[in-house]
């Protein structure tokens, strides 16, 4: 029987079960609960905002998008974001989805803590950015009712969430700074480690090997 929640019917095909389990193993209940809320918030706006999306590709984007702050998936020198934007793709090729389908997920999930770009690239890559900008920054929570609000976070809570998503963050890039240069990824070691020099763009420009 699918399952319903706040209205969002999550497909009740292998390719969706297949994709919880992935994440079921890796994750603790933290980025679990959170990335299906995104999958969910981000379904929900896109509704109210009158995209049609395809919600297997929409679960796999918001299921996998906290892939790269997972030991098992996080590489030692490329964002993490890009991380999970690979494993998505891979996933998707495998169960016969089409190269432009697993790229737009690959988009949805490698642009996810770019600001404004993927919500111009099509509703497939807007679809997750639209639900992590709801869980984490609480951007337009006007556009998902109060009811529909509850439902969700009854059914995937979000206990201390603001607390414990930042430590996964900075527990997933602590080892890999310098990926972080020209993200808002560098506030969170910033925030944690006082040590942590960011990298200037201005200082890159005006000190590169380019003679004046």
């Amino acid at each position: 029987m699918p399952d319903i929640i706040a209205g969002i019917t999550v497909p009740d095909t292998d390719l969706v079960r297949e994709a919880t389990s992935l994440v079921r193993e890796v994750a603790d209940e933290t980025l679990f609960n959170h990335s299906r809320r995104v999958f969910l918030w981000g379904a929900l706006k896109a509704a109210a905002r009158g995209l049609d999306v395809d919600l297997e590709l929409a679960y796999v984007g918001g299921m996998f998008h906290d892939l790269g702050l997972t030991s098992t998936y996080a590489t030692a020198n490329r964002r993490f974001e890009l991380d999970g934007a690979e494993v998505a793709r891979s996933f998707l090729l495998e169960h016969g989805r089409s190269e432009q389908e697993a790229r737009d997920v690959w988009l949805s999930i490698a642009l996810h803590t770019t600001p404004e770009v993927p919500l111009h690239l099509g509703p497939e890559v807007a679809v997750v950015p639209l639900g992590v900008e709801t869980d984490v920054l609480g951007i337009d929570l006007d556009e998902i009712t109060e009811q529909q609000r509850a439902e969700v976070v009854a059914a995937h809570p979000r206990p201390d969430f603001k607390n414990r998503i930042l430590k996964a963050f900075y527990e997933g890039m602590v080892d890999r700074p310098d990926t972080t240069f020209g993200t808002m990824n560098d506030d969170v070691l910033a925030h944690f480690d006082p040590t942590f020099r960011r990298k200037d763009f201005v200082e890159i420009i005006r000190d590169n090997a380019w003679p004046e």
